[in-house]
């Protein structure tokens, strides 16, 4: 099977409220960031307003899902209780539903009740940063509401993850343990549609995320779509000696390996670019 099979001609496909959104070929999520503290200061929104105008750019732009967040992940982000979090992301869910109703909404949570409350005002898709260990009602509740899952690897919790990096059986080999004990126990509780999220900069050092990146495609092992988010990360900025706000280039840069190691999502902070990047990976492997 050469790499236009494997690349660009997959059959896979989400079960998304009855829509079935295809990854034959990879697409974008969007990141409408609802936190005030959010490690790249470009990406906050404030309030329903300006969330609807981020998700319009975004869909123009050509993003097919929007994934929506009220809790800062960032290295030592301070708590945010649950209920700052519901009030924070219910209302710009219910409104980019109502506007956008060709969307597909991402719910980025790891508490169950945050998940259930917004896929009840119109999300679509769970995207659990800790995999479902910082929360025990997490699998039975995505298998009861019926969703498409992210399974993203996490150590600790984001305000502990740096401090949880040494893998003495191997980075690979101990995402794919983890992987493959989370996959069994969320098929027992009947989540159809898994996509995994290797969780660059989570639980991981600048050294580890680019080994991880080099060898993403070893993931593919497992059989499921990967989502990649990458985008304006410490793994680029601190390499390069810049910001958040100067890491496009790097980003763009490791997007491209990413497509060309099997990545099916791409999540960013610009729509656009991503979408020209697989545009151009896309013909390199195809043509």
């Amino acid at each position: 099977m050469n790499a236009k099979d494997t690349l660009f001609c997959k059959k896979t496909t989400l079960n998304c409220a009855g829509r079935l959104v295809s990854l034959q070929q990879p697409t974008v999520m969007g990141i409408l960031n609802l936190t005030p503290d959010s490690f790249y200061a470009g990406s906050r929104l404030q309030g329903v307003e300006p969330a609807l105008q981020q998700a319009g750019k975004m869909l123009a732009e050509g993003a097919t899902f929007l994934d929506i967040g009220g809790y800062s992940t960032r290295p030592g982000a301070p708590e945010v209780t649950e209920q700052e979090e519901l009030d924070r992301v219910l209302p710009v869910v219910q409104a980019v539903a109502q506007k956008y109703p060709e969307a597909v909404l991402s719910i980025d949570t790891f508490r169950a009740r945050v998940a259930e409350a917004a896929v009840q005002k119109g999300a679509h898709v769970v995207n659990d940063v800790s995999g479902g260990t910082l929360d025990a009602a997490m699998f039975e509740t995505v298998g009861r509401l019926g969703v498409p899952y992210i399974l993203m690897h996490l150590r600790g919790t984001p305000q502990t993850m740096a401090t949880h990096t040494e893998y003495p059986q191997g980075l690979l080999e101990e995402l794919i343990s983890f992987f493959a004990g989370r996959i069994a126990l969320l098929r027992q509780g009947g989540v159809k549609d898994i996509i995994l999220d290797p969780g660059f900069g989570f639980a991981k050092n600048v050294g580890q995320n680019f080994e991880l990146l080099r060898r993403l495609n070893e993931l593919k092992m497992l059989e499921l779509p990967l989502l990649i988010g990458l985008s304006r990360k410490s793994m680029t900025y601190k390499t390069l000696g810049v910001g958040p706000e100067e890491a496009l280039t790097g980003t763009i840069v490791a997007n491209t390996v990413a497509l060309a190691q099997g990545a099916d999502i791409l999540r960013v902070h610009d729509v656009k670019e991503a979408v020209h990047t697989i545009e151009i990976v896309k013909h390199i492997y195809t043509a």
